[in-house]
């Protein structure tokens, strides 16, 4: 959709909401067009930034939200990285539309938003702003992607925000995920392939919500049509949590809940034995009919063990399958197993997105530290003024917002565990001298605190940086880099290892369970050097299991950029170019028929055309 004059919008705006404009009037947009108008009593031509909180009202807001920002943190981190390159804006709001978590993306988009003040703090509810994804999606509590001119207000019209609601572990709304983006460059179509990534996004989210809130129970993963949905139970097999989707596929409610239903009521299998991993089953309703295959995983609490003696279980069997068969990684295991328990500090260095922090975990899980918190800390990610309390901690009244109980702080939540310092490469030099006294005397001082707060931790860092190098320019503590680099850990880049087609294989198999590779998109996978490593493959293998037909990724399901002079070769753009202008000529310009001849989605073809840049009529 063009964009219109500001009056032009107006004056559409009033024309549809009062029925009189010749557009589909009774469309999710016109229907919230005429709730700004008659029951909100807004302004279309309204001028002026949203409502913002100060630095103090955020925290008191976020307070409530805490845990689930910390459980979906991961998730909006990895979407973010996904659709940064596209002039994406991540958040994450609460129910009020609050804007309580924002990752910007590049520099000159990152500068519009700041302007338009779209991010932390910022209330884009639809009672004050009018129709927009973030309090569209919030009013209605269903997905929705708000193109460019369809805004209420005629100062977003350069903005199209896709939206999906967040629902809590009990199926309430606990807020929504919101992308935005004001390249110009991008049709509906690319804004809705983005809409349904960060739909699986959300339902990831909303996943570890539910399973950060029933970690003592058991959890089985009920297939259905609208999606998976999750079951949490106790050792008795009753009921003690459900959420939205399977309250929906299996009528259950609050009362049947808190009533602690059984769950054999409702869902029937075989129980599975193994209580240290994440099986799969077939599920049966009460009346014997196949509801699919779904899984069954353990409480994380610590349980007895049920294993033989003769049959020990290898805690660092996790260690072992990050490791494949690649010579090197191998090689660093064995070095694991052999330092044990010691509390030797860890540095892994590997360029982005090849799986760090799962090699932390697994690092911790195969210690003596496996049953106390392992903690994360991004450093890139956290502004430099919130590391300082976020990392050390502060007592009560240290500052103007401090929580009126204080905060712990993540060093002290990790003790008797392990903390994780990802990319330490960006840690300000000011605070690499406060954790450098932190690993000598064992002990933090809290912000604003009388006495230390001993400590007992191990620690795992993590960078991409060459550390070594920058001590000796300068840019970071020499002899912070020696207490971090106990032992080293080098994690190979996806192309650089020995058992690459193994690992491909293995994340198509979870990233897509539902889907076949042809030949040619099997072709593509093995060639591509992956900048992005192991987080790029699983976003692509996501994305494609989302756009497959029938079942089977092809190689157009595949969006990877050219990278590192791998491109296509010419001659064959040129031909799939040749192939596609042809048909849109055939078809008279119509995307769908064109799409249907050859056999093609049209998402694809939309795809292929803005990369191939061909015109269209349409």
């Amino acid at each position: 959709m063009a964009s219109l004059s500001a009056s032009n919008h107006v004056a559409r705006v009033l024309s549809v909401a009062n029925h009189v404009a010749d557009v589909d009037a009774s469309s999710r947009i016109a229907n919230s067009w005429r709730r700004c108008l008659v029951s909100h009593k807004l302004d279309p031509a309204r001028q002026g930034p949203p409502q913002t909180l100060t630095e103090v009202e955020i925290r008191r807001v976020a307070e409530p939200m805490e845990e689930t920002i910390r459980l979906v943190t991961p998730e909006l981190d990895d979407l973010a990285r996904v659709l940064r390159d596209a002039g994406y804006c991540v958040n994450l709001a609460d129910v009020n539309a609050t804007m309580l978590f924002s990752r910007l993306p590049g520099e000159a988009d990152a500068r519009l938003f700041m302007d338009w003040k779209i991010y932390t703090g910022s209330n884009f509810s639809e009672a004050f702003e009018g129709t927009n994804g973030l309090g569209t999606a919030l009013a209605e509590q269903k997905p929705i992607l708000v193109h460019r001119d369809e805004h209420f207000r005629a100062q977003w019209h350069m903005f199209s925000c896709a939206v999906t609601p967040l629902f809590d572990q009990a199926g309430r709304l606990a807020g929504a995920v919101n992308i935005t983006s004001c390249r110009e460059d991008l049709e509906r179509t690319a804004h809705q392939l983005a809409l349904a990534v960060t739909m699986e996004a959300t339902r990831r989210m909303e996943g570890a919500i539910f399973r950060g809130h029933f970690r003592n129970a058991w959890i089985a993963t009920v297939p259905g049509d609208g999606g998976s949905g999750l079951l949490a139970y106790d050792d008795d097999r009753r009921i003690v949590g459900a959420c939205r989707s399977a309250r929906a596929l299996l009528g259950l409610t609050d009362g049947l809940i808190a009533a602690g239903i059984d769950l054999l009521r409702y869902v029937k299998f075989d129980h599975p034995a193994a209580r240290d991993a994440d099986d799969l089953v077939e599920l049966r309703r009460a009346d014997g009919t196949p509801l699919g295959h779904g899984h069954v995983a353990p409480p994380l609490r610590p349980r007895p063990s049920t294993q033989r003696r003769d049959a020990p279980v290898d805690r660092f069997d996790a260690l072992h399958r990050l490791a494949g068969r690649d010579p090197g990684l191998i090689k660093s295991v064995k070095r694991l197993r052999s330092i044990g328990d010691h509390n030797l500090p860890v540095l892994l260095h590997g360029e982005t997105g090849v799986g760090k922090d799962v090699f932390a975990r697994a690092i911790h899980a195969a210690g003596n530290r496996a049953r106390h918190n392992y903690v994360a800390l991004n450093c890139a990610a956290m502004p430099e003024s919130l590391i300082d309390a976020e990392l050390f901690g502060y007592e009560a009244g240290a500052f103007t917002g401090a929580r009126r109980d204080g905060s712990k702080g993540l060093i002290v939540q990790a003790d008797g565990g392990t903390l994780f310092l990802d990319e330490i490469g960006d840690m300000p030099i000011a605070l690499q001298t406060r954790l450098l006294r932190v690993l000598e005397n064992r002990e933090v001082w809290p912000l604003g605190a009388l006495k230390p707060v001993p400590v007992d931790i191990r620690l795992i860092s993590a960078t991409h940086r060459d550390l070594g190098r920058m001590a000796e320019e300068g840019a970071f503590r020499t002899d912070l880099y020696f207490r971090l680099r106990g032992m080293e850990v080098r994690l190979p880049a996806l192309r650089e290892r020995a058992d690459r087609d193994d690992v491909i294989r293995q994340i198509a198999r979870e990233e897509a369970p539902n889907c076949s590779l042809s030949d040619e998109a099997w072709a593509q996978l093995a060639a591509y050097p992956y900048p992005g490593n192991m987080r790029q493959l699983r976003h692509v293998l996501r994305l494609a299991g989302c756009t497959a037909e029938d079942g089977v990724i092809a190689d157009a399901d595949l969006d990877l950029p050219p990278f590192g002079g791998r491109a296509a070769e010419p001659d064959l753009a040129a031909a799939e170019r040749a192939t596609i202008v042809e048909a849109l000529r055939k078809h008279g310009g119509h995307v769908t028929e064109a799409a249907r001849a050859l056999k093609l989605s049209r998402a694809t073809l939309y795809r292929k055309i803005k990369q191939l840049k061909i015109e269209t009529a349409q």
